[in-house]
């Protein structure tokens, strides 16, 4: 059988794109410099996948900031204030994606969102009633030009119009199916210059398929396909579906004048009933997805060939190609680059090159590497606590809720904390510059010792509740300077987790994190976080925050076991991470912050699927880490970049006290669900973007906030950034806290 890979990683094995984007940003180097960076990744991925057999490899798959960006600007769907700018293209596109503040101009970023049910952020295009769609790019055709240099004839990567337009804000008074015809006509021109160009393949991405479609989507599917495959001008054209089964659209599929059709078979739980219940064309090829884009354990090549001798029932083998069920986007680059992880571990991990492997492995599978990879799943070594899991058995149904309930704990704690109307505070983290990241590396590595780490820490932890008091903050953080990340810090204190050097994974722009992977089951080894807030909290009158991560976005943002649910994993995480809470809350810390930024992202994409396969256990797991608290300690969670709007009475269902949510972005929108819903928890709409440059004005922040209040209980309203302040510069950091604290300042005199 061929092989097919969706897409790759982009960042570059060693995140030269992220280094060079940043000195780009920094003025450093020049645009030509950046430029050359990216075309030496596109370079070697490329050659890599051809170097390992892969029959169909994706150009077009590269962005310097996100693919879904790229199309707006393919197609000139783009806000007339980023191309006001008196700035070069990339310039402009860059402002979108991160804003712009400067002699030239002052716009703010457009928003961005998680990318289906991932930890990947797209920036959500922006349709007003007089934009205009225009094919005006070339960077799919010089991507799959520079290709072809190398000797391969690539399959040309593009985000459908179907997605694209589901995914795009319109903010006037036309919709998608008004503009469908308009963008699909450009998309014809595009695929005349591809096949001018001598592309001979195309390849669709329509994620959107996956979720649930009514009758209006699958006539604006039709509608926009209609057109593109009436006009292929010579090109095979591939329809590529991912993260979920098209149960809603399967059969109008299948009879449209596809070439190709990709299905996932990893995380379509009924790919493979639909394809045998409703048969697939003959004239047609499949793509079979089936190995795991997302996760970075060994595929299981016994139950992979099981499933492809199930689908070779329906399809011949010569229509049949096999691939990963996403783009390798979401897996880290390379084992190779990992020297520490133990031999008996590491054989079980496969990262994006080594999946190449497994695709060829299974194209054509011998029986000694069949033997080979069965060995692996008869025993992993290490993964069973019975302290563990006879403990999570032992969980009754009252450990799930907190007493009093809300609103006697709510006046108790505001008789208790005596905090201002509209109190100020941050997420949590301060920014990690280049002496705490050097202190960090210098302790990794032995040439510091503990005593010096610490005591390095605390001075910047005083420095930092110093600044904080100076600012007029009212709730104070200690600035997590101990911390590489808000997962791995937690899961280097976990027992059952396995640690990389260098399995970087993108998750917005050029920015990556490095997940931990769930190895066995999951205990607290040993206090986390205590003697840290304790001295912060030794510092100041005012009141400290511990700072925790919850135990939803601990899994979510690790790579998790496959051979426990996913509740079970949530449960163990949920007990350790209790265990902490009831450690500050003993040592005085009565606020207590247990963020949840990723609780949506392993949210089902169907909603049908929303509670019984997620939020039945996800929201009570949260409430098992904080139900023994006393009244007056306030647990307050965070969540970021994610819709939250459709699942608000779950998060309310939390039972927090406080929670504070990115809006600034998505411009406020979703007070309006928590209005509807008579949203009970204390509440704090991020007043600003932080993953942009640029600094707010203070009348920017006072009209933010006059909006605010219009949607939300003064009694119920704080005030603070929509992220924590890591990833920032510290002069901005410091000038846009100082406008959020005179900005609240403003609104309590008024």
């Amino acid at each position: 059988m061929k092989s097919s890979v969706i897409g790759f990683p982009r960042i570059g094995r060693d995140r030269e794109l992220k280094f060079a984007s940043e000195k780009f940003f920094r003025g450093e180097i020049s645009e030509d410099s950046l430029s050359e960076t990216a075309r030496e990744i596109r370079k070697s991925n490329i050659v890599t996948q051809k170097n390992a057999g892969i029959d169909l490899i994706s150009s077009n798959d590269f962005s310097f900031y996100d693919n879904v960006l790229d199309t707006a600007f393919l197609f000139q769907i783009v806000p007339q204030r980023y191309l006001d700018l008196d700035l070069s293209d990339l310039e402009k596109y860059f402002a979108a994606a991160r804003g712009y503040q400067g002699e030239k101009g002052n716009v703010k970023a457009l928003p961005m969102k998680k990318w289906f049910n991932t930890n990947y952020h797209y920036i959500v295009p922006e349709f007003s009633d007089d934009t205009k769609i225009e094919y005006i790019g070339n960077k799919p055709v010089s991507e799959y030009l520079e290709a072809k240099a190398l000797g391969v004839d690539t399959k040309v990567l593009l985000i459908g119009p179907f997605t694209f337009l589901k995914l795009t804000k319109f903010i006037g008074s036309k919709k998608a199916e008004d503009v469908a015809e308009d963008l699909a006509n450009e998309y014809v021109k595009l695929f005349s210059d591809l096949s001018s160009a001598g592309a001979s393949k195309i390849q669709l991405d329509e994620p959107y398929l996956v979720r649930d479609l009514d009758s209006s989507d699958i006539a604006l599917f039709k509608k926009i396909y209609d057109i593109l495959l009436s006009n292929k001008n010579g090109l095979s054209i591939t329809l590529q579906t991912y993260f979920g089964d098209i149960r809603d659209i399967y059969s109008e599929v299948v009879n449209l004048d596809f070439d190709a059709i990709g299905l996932d078979f990893v995380e379509g739980r009924k790919t493979l009933s639909l394809l045998k219940e409703n048969g697939f064309p003959k004239d047609k090829v499949l793509v079979a997805g089936v190995v795991n884009g997302k996760n970075i354990w060994k595929n299981d090549y016994s139950k992979t060939s099981s499933i492809l001798s199930e689908i070779k029932t329906v399809v011949s083998e010569d229509n049949l190609v096999i691939g990963t069920s996403c783009s390798l986007l979401h897996v880290p680059y390379t084992l190779a680059s990992e020297s520490k992880i133990p031999a008996e571990y590491k054989k079980h991990f496969a990262f994006a090159e080594e999946k190449l492997l497994e695709l060829s492995d299974l194209s054509n599978l011998k029986e000694e590497k069949l033997a080979e990879n069965k060995a692996l799943f008869e025993k992993r070594p290490d993964c069973v606590d019975e302290k563990v899991q006879a403990r999570v058995a032992a969980i009754k149904e009252s450990d799930y809720t907190r007493l009093p309930a809300f609103d006697e704990r709510e006046a108790i704690q505001k008789e208790k904390l005596g905090l201002p109307k509209f109190p100020t505070t941050t997420i949590g983290s301060f920014p990690q510059t280049a002496d705490v990241r050097k202190n960090r590396s210098e302790f990794r590595k032995g040439e510091i010792t503990k005593e010096e780490y610490v005591d390095f820490n605390k001075k910047k932890i005083e420095e930092c509740i110093r600044l904080q008091e100076e600012i007029g903050l009212d709730v104070l953080v200690h600035g997590e300077f101990e911390r590489n990340d808000m997962v791995e810090y937690f899961g280097e204190h976990l027992s059952g987790y396995v640690f990389t050097e260098k399995a970087w994974v993108l998750s917005y722009g050029t920015r990556c994190v490095k997940p931990p992977i769930v190895w066995g089951d999951v205990s607290r080894k040993e206090p986390i976080t205590v003697e840290w807030s304790k001295f912060a909290k030794s510092c100041t009158n005012k009141p400290v925050k511990g700072m925790l991560t919850g135990p939803v976005t601990i899994l979510n943002w690790s790579f998790p076991r496959e051979d426990i649910t996913i509740k079970e994993s949530i449960q163990q995480i949920a007990l350790a991470i209790r265990d902490e809470v009831l450690d500050l809350e003993a040592n005085g810390i009565n606020i207590i912050q247990i963020d949840e930024a990723a609780l949506r992202e392993k949210l089902p994409l169907r909603k049908s699927d929303w509670y019984s396969e997620y939020l039945d256990f996800a929201i009570p797991a949260f409430r098992l880490v904080h139900s023994g608290v006393k009244p007056e300690t306030q647990i307050h969670t965070h969540m970021c970049y994610s819709e939250f709007t459709d699942i608000i009475p779950a998060i309310d269902n939390m039972d927090a006290d406080v929670i504070t949510f990115e809006a600034s972005r998505s411009d406020m929108q979703i007070l309006d669900s928590l209005k509807e819903n008579h949203f009970k928890t204390e509440v704090g709409p991020g007043v600003y973007d932080i993953h942009s440059p640029r600094v707010p004005s203070v009348d920017e922040l006072v009209a933010q906030l006059s909006r605010i209040r219009e949607k939300t209980e003064d009694k119920k309203l704080w005030v603070n950034p929509d992220c924590g302040l890591k990833t920032r510069g510290e002069e901005e950091t410091v000038k846009s806290l100082k406008n959020l604290v005179a900005a609240a300042k403003i609104i309590r005199e008024k």
